[in-house]
């Protein structure tokens, strides 16, 4: 722990040299030292903030390499491998292929009767629908 803060703290202490330097040339001393330590904070918590996020992603990467080591060991992690695969199914697809038409389906041909949708045009005289797209034009 005391190395992440001391490697923080030279961070913050270059974040610190860096903004105090591009401010003392446009600003007064009081200012640039000012804005020198909020640039400290700011790179120090950067620093402090990536080391954490590094590390713990290091952790992560160790981990399953424990994980299966365990496993060889004989204690199994239920539910830590998810395997998906597919029953093989290729003896009932060539069954199917080999089958005859007829013996395919079990319903008789002479039962079969297409369906008839009713008609959606009405019955009405050409002539009063004519008359009747004129009048909705005319509005």
């Amino acid at each position: 722990m005391n190395g992440k803060i001391l490697l923080s703290l030279l961070f913050g202490l270059l974040g610190f040299g860096f903004t105090f330097l591009i401010n003392y040339g446009h600003n007064l001393l009081g200012t640039s030292l000012i804005r020198g330590v909020f640039g400290f904070i700011v790179w120090f918590l950067l620093a402090f903030l990536l080391r954490w996020v590094l590390g713990s992603i290091v952790k992560q990467s160790v981990s399953p390499e424990n994980g299966e080591t365990a496993s060889m060991d004989g204690s199994e992690n239920l539910g830590s491998n998810f395997d998906i695969s597919t029953p093989n199914e290729d003896e009932e697809l060539i069954n199917m292929l080999k089958q005859k038409p007829e013996q395919q389906g079990s319903g008789d041909v002479e039962s079969f009767t297409p369906l008839q949708p009713p008609k959606l045009v009405s019955m009405k005289d050409p002539e009063e629908l004519a008359k009747a797209v004129r009048h909705l034009k005319e509005e």
